[in-house]
């Protein structure tokens, strides 16, 4: 390999290890005393080891468009609009960002009318009417606490962060629905070619028993009793086989109406072939792709998150300054509060307030801010090492099956043309009909691996796909979280 890639490489990773050590590095600050948290170190690969060789160029964003199944585009884009789970997540990011709104108001002041009426009956003696005393009240009450040392703001930006999470949360879930679509396209074609294989076996058996029945009604010697009894098994295996495989194809199609938001008002038909598989993976994919993932981003942001709130926790153990005001009167009636400016009482104070004894629990609350960040932190290498894993298991397992798919297509014609010649010595006596069963069943087992094995390297791409976050070139616009939003 050029040992550009590799330098490239390590300066791309560089990425995400300056992410995890500048965000631990801001946390030293946070804490009642020290804080626990150690620096990451994760050892990762410079490249891609498991990486197939092909195109160095670039490759279209838009991963579904690489497998060239119009088909497949137009069902992702379906999935896309009528999902129901996707429809629930798009109802969670919007509720999501509501939630930053009640932690940006905190920095605003509060401002609130109160009114308040009442009428009283003085009773003036014996033959005296009573008389009637109504009173009437407007205030106006204000309040502002002055985020002196920055605590509201640490607690606005933590909403914020909040809200980038969910939607990497939101963008996790239209890639996995993109790639269950897809995946479950592939499914629905396979199992289509299923069912036309095993009906073709059965009818294969059917042809081959009338043969022997009909040698063996004529006397012929090379038949017995037992050939037909093998041949009516055979023929009854192959059947429960269809049935089989007709069941499993009517099931793919349901879990793809599912996915798309059809079910159950309309029936799906798959095609007659599996798309081709997309060109080679380049060689030296950059381990940087992985900020992008979703649950990449989602682990930074909580981890950013974290350090916000382990900030705000700390500075909640200093003194708090609020401004609280307002005009207030009351009178015989409300007019005469509106006319004469005498009733109207502004009091303006600023208190300066910090408890003296609370039984410790701002203290607590702040040690368990820094529990939480600690907790993030170790989320977040977590996830980074879960991602690099997945990724090499993908290339590990793709490269698997091409070989093992070289292997296949060998054993397929073989016996294709081990069948086709035992059918002969068949109809010219030269075999019994057990040497021509064998034969048939072994080319059945070779055409049915060999689908599922085209289709397994399908879903292994798509995998892949999914384990980066996306198509095999497209960097982040910034490593640092939001941005990659």
């Amino acid at each position: 390999m050029n040992p550009s890639f590799h330098r490239v490489n390590r300066c791309l990773f560089s990425a995400l290890s300056l992410v995890l050590c500048g965000l631990v590095g801001g946390c030293q600050h946070i804490g009642t005393e020290n804080t626990p948290v150690e620096e990451l170190a994760i050892d990762s690969p410079e490249r891609w080891s498991e990486a197939g060789r092909g195109s160095d160029g670039r490759i279209s964003s838009g991963w579904v468009k690489t497998f060239r199944d119009s088909k497949m585009n137009s069902l992702v884009a379906e999935a896309m609009r009528g999902n129901r789970n996707l429809q629930i997540a798009a109802a969670r990011l919007r509720q999501a960002h509501e939630d930053t709104v009640a932690t940006r108001v905190q920095r605003l002041p509060s401002v609130g009318f109160r009114g308040n009426a009442s009428r009283t009956r003085d009773e003036n003696g014996p033959g005296v009417d009573a008389e009637l005393r109504t009173s009437t009240g407007l205030g106006l009450d204000a309040s502002w606490e002055l985020d002196l040392w920055g605590r509201l703001r640490n607690l606005d930006k933590a909403g914020q962060l909040d809200f980038a999470g969910a939607r990497a949360d939101f963008r996790a879930a239209r890639l996995s629905l993109a790639a269950n679509t897809a995946k479950a396209w592939f499914d629905l074609i396979a199992a289509e070619q299923q069912v036309r294989l095993a009906e073709q076996t059965r009818d294969s058996f059917v042809r081959n028993h009338r043969i022997t029945e009909r040698n063996y009604k004529a006397g012929d010697q090379t038949t017995s009793p037992l050939s037909v009894q093998l041949g009516r098994t055979n023929i009854a295996s192959a059947e429960r086989s269809l049935v089989r495989a007709r069941l499993e194809r009517d099931e793919a199609a349901r879990s793809l109406e599912v996915l798309i938001g059809r079910y159950p008002d309309a029936e799906i038909l798959a095609v007659a072939d599996l798309p081709s598989l997309p060109r080679e993976i380049p060689t030296g994919l950059p381990s940087d792709l992985l900020l992008r993932r979703p649950d990449v981003v989602a682990a930074i942001v909580a981890l950013e998150a974290s350090a916000e709130r382990a900030k705000a926790a700390r500075k909640n153990l200093l003194p708090s300054l609020n401004l609280n005001g307002g005009p207030g009167s009351s009178g015989s009636t409300l007019s005469r509060v509106l006319v004469d400016p005498e009733y109207f009482v502004w009091s303006i104070a600023g208190s300066l307030a910090q408890s003296v004894y609370d039984g410790g629990a701002p203290t607590a609350a702040a040690r368990r801010a820094l529990a939480s960040n600690e907790v993030a932190v170790r989320t977040l290498a977590d996830t980074a090492l879960n991602a690099f894993r997945e990724v090499e298991s993908a290339l590990a397992i793709g490269r698997s099956l091409a070989e093992q798919e070289v292997f296949l297509e060998t054993e397929t014609s073989q016996a294709k043309l081990a069948e086709e010649q035992a059918a002969r010595d068949y109809s010219e006596g030269l075999v019994d009909i057990i040497s021509l069963l064998e034969a048939q069943r072994r080319a059945a087992s070779a055409r049915t691996s060999l689908i599922s094995i085209r289709a397994q390297r399908l879903r292994n791409r798509v995998d892949l796909h999914l384990a980066l976050g996306g198509d095999f070139e497209t960097l982040p616009d910034n490593p640092k979280t939001t941005n990659v939003l």
